[in-house]
């Protein structure tokens, strides 16, 4: 029988839970506010599908009640195993701990300072770290530190789900052979090949839209495929992220193709539907995050994955290591 901490633990688990959950769905990885309002910082989680055994990326969104954004520079991150919701650790256990660099959204200012206190029109992204490796399946908890300009050292936590397998793709798997819309695809509306079409009345970005990953992966060629949907991203990542993209596949045509998959066949539909290209890499248990890019080996094999926001300098040296490509 569980004790009265232990049944305490248990619960703030699976209300986080639900919370990670609900983000899942919605895809938006910005921290809503879940404690006191005010000068008080809420930690969020803003990537996803964390697992076992593997060194990857865990992005942290901090925020105060009021809508204000913490900000640039760095803060600290440790980790600690809570354990399952058939088996709570009490007390947590001690984990990896790591240092977490803030990553702007493309476009938005980037300064060289310590964490300061923002506006979303002002500045907007999330902490990253690196290499962070989990040992175990089940619950873990993020404990943030960070010396805000103007607040003095915050402490702040939330909490993540660690699975034992990836549930998306992952580096080191194979790609999975999609037929997703092209600009041949005539029997789709333009928005469903990129929903910018809605507004703009023709798709958009024509490099990203030539090539399914089916065709990449049967003639050998390296890909990177970033799945977004720019207009309805809850997020509001989608569109930056997808224009970083664009402007590599002007620099890097001779390192790989490169792929828009837009998620939505159908938006305004009720419920609205996905394109079957975008669900048969995302779609999970119901749910879906993004944006998400991949880079695709000549061999078929993933080599690498980004979340929400990334560094284009990481994805650059990546494109780089590639050998060019016959024409």
């Amino acid at each position: 029988m569980m004790d009265a901490v232990a049944r305490s633990r248990l619960s703030v688990v699976l209300v986080a839970l639900s919370a990670l959950a609900a983000a899942c769905t919605s895809g938006d990885p910005d921290p809503s506010p879940t404690g006191p309002t005010g000068d008080v910082v809420s930690a969020g989680m803003a990537s996803s599908d964390h697992y076992v055994g593997a060194p990857q990326r865990v992005a942290i969104g901090l925020q105060l009640g009021d809508g204000r954004l913490v900000t640039f520079g760095t803060v600290d991150v440790s980790f600690s195993y809570l354990g399952t919701a058939e088996a709570p650790v009490d007390p947590p256990e001690r984990g990896p701990a790591a240092v977490a660099v803030y990553l702007p959204t493309p476009g938005t200012a980037d300064e060289a300072s310590g964490p300061t206190l923002s506006l979303p029109s002002e500045a907007r992204g999330v902490y990253q770290a690196e290499d962070v490796t989990f040992d175990r399946a089940g619950f873990w908890q993020a404990d943030v530190t960070a010396d805000v300009e103007g607040l003095g050292a915050q402490r702040t936590s939330t909490t993540l789900e660690v699975l034992e397998d990836p549930a998306y793709p992952a580096p080191g798997g194979a790609a999975i052979e999609t037929e997703n819309l092209t600009l041949d695809s005539r029997d789709a509306p333009p928005e469903a090949i990129d929903s910018r079409a809605a507004n703009e009345g023709e798709v958009p970005d024509p490099e990203l839209h030539e090539w399914t990953i089916a065709r990449a992966l049967q003639e050998g060629r390296p890909a990177l495929v970033v799945f977004s949907t720019p207009v309805y991203c809850a997020s509001k990542f989608c569109g930056p992220v997808t224009d970083v993209v664009q402007d590599l596949a002007t620099r890097y045509e001779d390192r790989a193709v490169f792929i828009h998959v837009e998620i939505w066949r159908d938006y305004n539909d009720d419920p609205p539907v996905m394109n079957q290209g975008a669900a048969d890499w995302l779609l999970r248990n119901g749910g879906f995050t993004e944006p998400w890019l991949f880079l695709i080996g000549a061999d078929g094999i993933i080599v690498d994955r980004w979340a929400n926001l990334w560094r284009e300098d990481e994805v650059v040296a990546a494109l780089e290591a590639l050998p060019r490509m016959k024409a």
